[in-house]
């Protein structure tokens, strides 16, 4: 697995969302955000925007190996 695959499994579950949550919020499909997280996706450059935005993060910064993923959780309403 690369460390982009890594990168957006961790914003994904540190988030607390699913794959289909996230592929929702991204506007893909979610084999698409399976395909990423394993390594297998031929789409990767296409999609990357639309993963890192709906992460709240730039496509570099998934992209960045030296960037630091490792940010507090924002709190949900009712947590």
């Amino acid at each position: 697995m690369s460390p982009i695959s890594l990168k957006i499994r961790e914003l994904r579950e540190r988030r607390g969302w699913t794959q289909v949550e996230l592929s929702n919020r991204a506007n893909v499909r979610q084999a698409s955000i399976s395909e990423l997280e394993t390594g297998k996706s031929q789409r990767f450059l296409r999609i990357l925007e639309k993963v890192a935005a709906a992460l709240g993060v730039t496509a570099a910064s998934l992209l960045d190996e030296t960037e630091p993923t490792k940010q507090p959780r924002k709190r949900r309403r009712g947590e």
